[in-house]
């Protein structure tokens, strides 16, 4: 990996030049110590490990996109450029994969730089919390990308293995594959180590402890914890759990507010990355021309009394065409240029639907179906609390709003993925709004198929003879 880690190195310099990023200088130089002096060096520092989630391998890019194209909740447009096909039909291979394994390794060495050098600065509310943050964004990349690379911790046995959770800057180690399991659980350490030294209030898009516990949350669901995904999600929650009712909903997408939204990464007019959007459609003589559009079931999911429906979903023509456009990140207020939007990484309906799975699947019924009650109150007009809903159809109810709620935020896959559940796309409707139009080629990816795995690049396993590839590439 020597030669991967030097030319990630070098890739986060050339690529961290933009004028609108000059001011968080030196953050993309080789880390020294001599680059961690004073507070301001580290403050610079952090505001580039932050700059680095706005890669288009991560969440300003094509993240936002991928785990609905390789799911069911979207098909690809017969009007678009095609962009992410191999995705979608589960082609990928070692030299057709995601950037994101190299992007998440350059993302953790700006974290690593900060955790090798922090140490040398006096005990304080500014040491912890610089801690706080370089772990807990560091664990937040490892979890995405074992995610991705991985077996679930659930289905991987003793000797399933995934790539390494390295936690250095130097560039000459060649690190072996480590357990899947080790992996997970050492997330979670990040997790909690970061959880008491982090500040309770850094500002909009910075990591703090409410984050943290969100996404303790994510982890500990993933892994099956359901006692502690529901203790973090308490924590994250607060007694009162703050969601955006049906009016301020809107607003989320448009960046006119935070309400309900733990993580964002800022976008601003002056960066004007676009990807977030173009990745679903551009507009073409004023019109929508869409990459992928609404699957046509989903599609029907979404209720006339949703708000949902209106902020994830136009219908309109293009070339004579009627579609259903995902328009989630159409722009924000005033931007004036279509998909420069805030990229919201973590929000508090995530948790409560972390929280309300849990809660049935520990056999807390009632607590469950009050989370649910709670999130459906917000979101459709006119709802009355469900009453007796129990057992397998509480379950049911809770992951059917999962996946209306959480629709084109790069989670269904991974959460198909998570429940052992296969992709089951229905090759009878096509990409238009009444199901005609050109349908899917490949309609099912089985429980436990290797390629819920994604391949590890090819470059990498070819130079590093200890890092083997996932089976099945």
């Amino acid at each position: 990996m020597k030669k991967f880690l030097y030319l990630i190195a070098l890739s986060a310099f050339f690529a961290s030049c933009k004028k609108a990023e000059l001011d968080l200088q030196p953050f993309n130089q080789i880390e020294t110590a001599s680059a961690f002096t004073t507070q301001t060096d580290v403050t610079l520092a952090i505001n580039g490990m932050y700059n680095g989630l706005r890669t288009n391998n991560y969440v300003n890019g094509n993240w936002n996109i991928i785990a609905d194209v390789m799911a069911d909740n979207v098909i690809v447009s017969s009007l678009g450029r095609q962009t992410l096909t191999f995705f979608g039909d589960w082609r990928y291979n070692a030299d057709n994969t995601l950037g994101f394994f190299q992007t998440g390794y350059s993302i953790n060495r700006r974290a690593n730089a900060i955790l090798e050098n922090i140490e040398a600065f006096p005990a304080g509310a500014f040491k912890d919390n610089t801690k706080g943050e370089a772990l807990a964004l560091r664990a937040m990349v490892y979890l995405d990308m074992v995610r991705t690379y991985s077996k679930t911790f659930e289905n991987a046995s003793a000797t399933d293995s995934t790539m390494a959770y390295i936690t250095t800057t130097d560039a000459k180690i060649l690190p072996s594959k480590e357990s899947v399991k080790g992996f997970y659980n050492k997330v979670i350490s990040d997790l909690t180590t970061a959880l008491p030294l982090i500040g309770a209030n850094n500002g909009v898009g910075r990591f703090n402890k409410a984050v943290v516990s969100g996404l303790l949350s994510r982890a500990y669901l993933y892994t099956g914890d359901f006692a502690n995904c529901i203790t973090a999600s308490n924590a994250a929650l607060g007694t009162t759990p703050v969601l955006p009712n049906i009016a301020d909903f809107p607003k989320i997408w448009t960046d006119d507010t935070n309400n309900g939204v733990l993580l964002k990464v800022l976008n601003t007019t002056l960066d004007n990355v676009n990807t977030l959007g173009v990745n679903y459609f551009q507009i073409v003589g004023g019109l929508i021309k869409s990459e992928y559009v609404v699957e046509y079931n989903l599609n029907k999911k979404y209720l006339s009394n949703d708000v949902r429906t209106s902020s994830y979903i136009q219908t309109s023509l293009f070339n004579g065409v009627l579609q259903n456009h995902i328009v989630k990140y159409r722009s924000r207020s005033g931007a004036g240029v279509a998909g420069v939007v805030d990229a919201k990484v973590l929000r508090t309906a995530e948790v409560l639907l972390n929280r309300a799975e849990a809660y049935q699947r520990s056999g807390f019924d009632l607590n469950a179906l009050a989370d649910l009650n709670l999130l459906k109150s917000n979101r459709y007009t006119g709802f009355t609390n469900i009453v007796g809903l129990a057992g397998p159809a509480l379950l049911a109810e809770i992951l059917a709003e999962r996946r209306l709620e959480l629709a084109f935020e790069s989670d269904r896959f991974w959460d198909l993925k998570r429940r052992n559940q296969p992709v089951v796309r229905d090759p009878n409707f096509g990409d238009r709004a009444d199901g005609t139009g050109v349908k899917y080629i490949f309609t099912n990816l089985a429980a436990g198929d290797y390629r819920f795995q994604i391949p590890f690049p090819s470059t990498e396993v070819n130079f590093n003879k200890a890092f083997t590839q996932n089976p099945g590439y």
